[in-house]
C-alpha cells in the first residue's frame, strides 16, 4: 500500500493534543516497519530527527500560504495518487481522487456551540461532515466519538473504528525545581488543560471554594494550568488558594502532575482526555466526569464525579485530600490502566482499519 499522510500539524511551535496525535501516530506507523511505502506531507520543513528515517518513508515538503489541505495538499495527491490518504484530524481535502482515511477527535462544537467563534465552529462543522461522508474509515479516538458521528452525521457503524490513542508517560524530573519555578505550594489540586468554558472551570473553582471553606486549617490550592482559551473568564482565577501559571513546558508536566494531590478534570465533553492518563502514569490520583469518554478511559481506576454537581466535585476532593488509603489504591489502579494505551497498538489497529479501507 502507498499510504499518504498528512503530517502538517507536527510542525507546529506549541503543539496541543491533536498535533501531538498526529506526531506520535506517525511516529509509530513509521516504527511498525509494515512495509507500506508511506509518504509525509508538510507545510513547514520539520526538523531533521522528528521522524526517525525509515526504507519506504519520504517526506514531502509543500509550502503555501492559505488552505494548505484543501489546495496544496489536494493537488500532490492527484498528482501522486497514492492508495489511501490519511489525515490525523478531521479535515480531508474537499476534492481529490481516490480512497481516504480521517481521524475525529470529538464533536466538542455539537455540544458546547457557544464555545467555538462562529467562523471556526461553521468550518469545524463543514469539514466534519464532509470528511465523514468522503472517507472510506473514520478512526474515531474513542467511543463517545465513534457514537457521535452516528447520531450528528448519520455515519454508519461499517464505516467507524475506535482506535484508542497512546499516551507516553511524561517524564518526571525534580518536582521541587518545577514547585519553584511556578511560585506551588507543597499540597495542591492539578487541572491541567485550557482554560476555556467546555473544561467546567467554573464548576471546578466553586467547588474548591467550597472544600476549603469547610477546610480552612488545609492549605492545598488549586492550580490551573494552561493557556487562557475562548470566553476565558478571569473571574475563575480570581480567589484565594487558586493559582494559574499559565502555559506549562512540556518538560514540566510530568514533575507537575507527581507533585498534586490528585488531578481534577471535570470536563463537561472530552474525545479523549490526554491529562486523565497522563496523571495516572505519574501516579497521580485522578477525579474525572462520568460523560462522554471519560468513563472509558478511567475504567473505574478514577473518582467518578457528576460534572454538573459542584458538590460531588467538592466532596471527591475532599475524600483524596484526606484519605491516603485510597489515594494509593487509586495511584496503583491508575498506572494499570493508562499502561494500556500504547502508540504501538493503536498504529497497528490503524494499520489494520487502512488495510480495509483499500480492499
Amino acid at each position: 500500500m502507498r499510504l499518504a499522510i498528512d503530517a502538517s500539524r507536527t510542525t507546529v511551535a506549541r503543539a496541543t493534543g491533536t498535533e501531538r496525535y498526529a506526531m506520535q501516530m506517525i511516529r509509530a506507523l513509521v516504527a511498525a516497519d509494515s512495509g507500506h511505502v508511506l509518504d509525509l506531507y508538510f507545510r513547514d520543513n520539520p526538523p531533521p530527527d522528528l521522524f526517525p528515517a525509515a526504507p519506504g518513508v519520504t517526506q514531502h515538503v509543500i509550502p503555501f500560504p492559505r488552505a494548505w489541505t484543501h489546495i496544496r495538499l489536494a493537488w500532490a495527491l492527484a498528482q501522486q495518487r497514492p492508495d489511501l490518504v490519511w489525515v490525523p484530524a478531521h479535515a480531508l481535502p474537499f476534492v481529490f481522487p481516490g480512497r481516504a482515511a480521517v481521524t475525529v477527535h470529538d464533536l466538542g462544537y455539537q455540544y458546547f456551540p457557544d464555545a467555538h467563534p462562529a467562523r471556526q465552529r461553521r468550518y469545524l462543522d463543514l469539514t466534519t461532515r464532509t470528511s465523514a461522508a468522503r472517507a472510506a474509515i473514520i478512526l474515531a479516538d474513542s467511543r463517545a466519538t465513534a457514537d457521535d458521528l452516528t447520531r450528528c452525521y448519520g455515519v454508519p457503524p461499517r464505516k467507524l473504528r475506535v482506535v484508542y490513542p497512546g499516551v507516553d508517560a511524561p517524564p518526571i524530573g525534580d518536582i521541587e525545581a518545577v514547585r519553584g519555578k511556578y511560585s506551588l505550594p507543597e499540597r495542591y489540586f492539578l487541572f491541567l488543560g485550557t482554560l476555556q468554558p467546555r473544561k467546567n472551570i467554573a464548576r471546578l473553582t466553586a467547588a474548591y471554594r467550597q472544600w476549603r471553606h469547610a477546610h480552612p486549617d488545609d492549605p492545598a490550592a488549586l492550580v490551573l494550568a494552561g493557556a487562557h482559551g475562548w470566553l476565558f473568564d478571569p473571574d475563575w482565577i480570581d480567589g484565594d488558594g487558586i493559582i494559574a501559571p499559565g502555559y506549562i513546558d512540556d518538560a514540566d508536566k510530568g514533575a507537575l502532575y507527581a507533585g498534586a494531590l490528585a488531578c481534577v478534570f471535570p470536563s463537561l465533553y472530552e474525545g479523549f482526555g490526554f491529562p486523565v492518563l497522563e496523571a495516572m502514569l505519574c501516579g497521580t490520583p485522578v477525579i474525572a466526569s462520568n460523560t462522554s469518554s471519560l468513563p472509558e478511559l478511567t475504567g473505574g481506576a478514577a473518582l467518578s464525579v457528576d460534572p454538573l454537581s459542584v458538590e460531588a466535585i467538592a466532596e471527591a476532593m475532599g475524600q483524596l485530600a484526606a484519605d491516603d488509603g485510597l489515594r494509593t489504591a487509586l495511584i496503583a489502579a491508575g498506572r494499570t490502566q493508562a499502561a494500556g494505551f500504547t502508540w504501538t497498538r493503536a498504529a497497528g489497529e490503524a494499520l489494520d482499519a487502512f488495510d480495509e479501507a483499500i480492499r
